[in-house]
């Protein structure tokens, strides 16, 4: 496993507090040590200052404090000695312990892979993969990792989320979510059983707004706070200032920061800021993102997760315990995208901002008050002025004239009564859309929706 100090034993990293066994003890497995004693030696501060800890950690001790409980208490040394075997040694090596075949039994010489890519792939991502993300991140956020130690490659964004709260949420955890937002985390902060504090927010000419007395208020106790700009579902932004402001209270706070950028690339001109850019953030924002949405590539399934050394390490850990490869094939089209002009994506980011501006004029020509999007694909519809919830107008929409929206209670308390709009499909499909839901409106609700007609694009 990569950049690991040689044997790093978990979960037995504190036996090293009373004395240094002999390598036969080693070899044998040392007595676990509980749980609380470890938690209670890393909140003291003690398990930081013994040697032997930071010479197993490299001088990462002081990021023990975030490690969750699954972390710790994994038998992370035996996955380490078998990640050891699973590495490549070299083309001068003869490996008589694979565990896969080699034939060939592809159908042509262009779908053929090179020998040395159809078995496992680096456990952490291929390294040119891991270059071209870190090259893409320097170029386009500003920041600075190290593709060999610093890079994640994960079974897309999901896979990144994943790894993180596997990392360093524990149960009955808080995790700050700004309210409304995608799916994804209220469900994955649920399974680990445990908490979500929402954070208010409202969308101000495209800008993402909260109040921020109840940002500090949140923050205090919490492990985890995600963000995401532009916003799914609203298309709202963060400004620089709003992102000083976040990163000033995460670090009085001490609470870690999971940026998702995935929807970077629809970013409206204008300043656009990576909050692990910002001092306070540096050492605990940890960036994740995709080639789902910004490449057009979701069926690939590849994403990553960039952060601070000490802190992508236990990621590194937990991403082997749930899915240790991302395969191939998958990487190798990953890096295809990653390879591409960043000029070539801007007329089609044109074309989305065309879509959304017609979306949304559509919508509010059907006097449904959409908050301006100012960046995404996503159009935020108010559909509760009708008297009825998201949900049950997304099911009669659906039922009636066969158009599917997603109800806004998805994504947060405040989502009730909105629908999610998305503009990603082709031209013609979203002027259709539009069209039989102004129809639906002057059918189910009459009143002022009568009045629109059908128009082109």
């Amino acid at each position: 496993m990569e950049n690991w100090p040689n044997r790093v034993r978990w979960p037995y990293i504190m036996n090293d507090t009373a004395t240094d066994y002999s390598s036969e003890v080693h070899e044998a497995g040392a007595v676990r040590q509980p749980l609380f004693l470890l938690k209670l030696l890393i909140q003291t501060g003690l398990a930081r200052l013994l040697p032997g800890v930071q010479r197993r950690l490299g001088g990462g001790a002081n990021f023990l404090r975030y490690y969750s409980n699954r972390l710790l208490t994994s038998p992370l040394w035996e996955l380490e000695c078998a990640a050891d075997s699973l590495e490549t040694q070299g083309t001068d090596v003869l490996d008589l312990a694979q565990g896969f075949p080699c034939f060939d039994m592809l159908p042509s010489a262009g779908t053929k892979l090179p020998a040395d890519r159809r078995g496992w792939p680096p456990f952490a991502g291929l390294p040119e993969l891991r270059s071209a993300v870190a090259e893409k991140l320097l170029r386009d956020n500003a920041l600075a990792f190290n593709p060999a130690g610093e890079v994640h490659i994960t079974a897309g964004a999901l896979g990144a989320v994943q790894t993180v709260l596997d990392a360093f949420v524990n149960r009955g955890d808080r995790v700050v979510l700004f309210d409304p937002c995608s799916p994804l985390y209220p469900l994955l902060v649920g399974a680990r059983q445990a908490r979500v504090r929402w954070l208010s927010t409202w969308t101000d000419n495209g800008r993402t707004r909260f109040r921020i007395e109840h940002l500090a208020q949140a923050l205090r106790g919490a492990r985890l706070l995600v963000l995401n700009s532009p916003a799914n579902p609203t298309g709202g932004v963060l400004t620089p200032e709003d992102l000083e402001q976040i990163a000033w209270w995460a670090d009085r706070n001490d609470v870690l920061i999971l940026s998702d950028e995935v929807f970077e690339r629809y970013h409206p001109d204008g300043p656009r800021v990576s909050i692990g850019t910002l001092p306070r953030a540096r050492q605990r924002t940890l960036t994740a993102g995709s080639v789902s949405q910004g490449y057009a590539l979701a069926s690939a399934r590849v994403g990553w997760l960039a952060a601070y050394r000490h802190l992508l390490r236990p990621c590194l850990l937990t991403a082997a315990l749930r899915s240790p490869f991302v395969p191939t094939v998958s990487q190798q089209i990953a890096l295809s995208a990653l390879r591409c002009d960043p000029a070539e994506f801007e007329p089609i980011r044109a074309e989305f901002a065309s879509r959304r501006r017609y979306g949304y004029e559509r919508l509010r020509g059907m006097e449904l008050n959409v908050v301006w999007p100012a960046g995404g694909f996503f159009l935020w519809a108010p559909v509760w002025e009708r008297g009825v919830s998201g949900r049950r107008f997304a099911e009669g929409l659906l039922h009636d004239h066969k158009v599917r929206v997603t109800p806004g209670d998805l994504f947060g308390p405040s989502g009730a009564g909105y629908i999610r709009i998305s503009c990603a499909i082709d031209d013609g499909r979203l002027q259709e859309g539009l069209n039989r839901l102004a129809e639906y409106l002057q059918t189910a609700f009459g009143g002022a929706a009568s009045q629109v007609q059908p128009v082109a694009a």
